[in-house]
């Protein structure tokens, strides 16, 4: 499997929702209100995309001042592709993009609260936090 990985490709509401169909997250998404999905997607002003040829198999969403602060909004696998990677190399790519002393902040999904620590974030009462400094493991 060649999986690309972007962060300038455009997407459109219709991949974007499906995505989150495939990777469970539309449990925790507006993906029956398309005035939202069109929100969330033109105001993020950092998507990056993996891609298994056409097909649209992850993305991170993020608002972003690019200098000081990223919230990754959204973290979402197609799960016939997930344990393969991909979300840790979203989170690369998206690191890649921001100014040397941004942290990435994120609220974790229930079902994926382990996750964060055994890839490199730091816990916090509220919130995970990846120091600009600090490499994902």
């Amino acid at each position: 499997m060649n999986i690309q990985y972007e962060s300038n490709r455009v997407i459109g509401e219709e991949e974007f929702i499906d995505l989150l169909k495939r990777s469970t997250l539309a449990e925790r998404r507006p993906v029956d209100d398309p005035k939202c999905i069109k929100a969330m997607l033109a105001h993020a002003n950092l998507i990056c995309t993996a891609w298994d040829g056409a097909k649209l198999v992850g993305i991170a969403r993020s608002v972003t001042d690019f200098e000081y602060c990223c919230y990754l909004s959204d973290l979402a696998v197609d799960a016939a592709y997930q344990k393969q990677g991909i979300g840790r190399e979203l989170i690369r790519l998206t690191q890649s993009r921001l100014g040397s002393r941004a942290k990435i902040i994120l609220l974790a999904a229930p079902k994926a609260e382990g996750y964060y620590p055994r890839i490199g974030f730091d816990g916090h009462r509220s919130a995970w936090i990846l120091s600009a400094t600090k490499s994902l493991k």
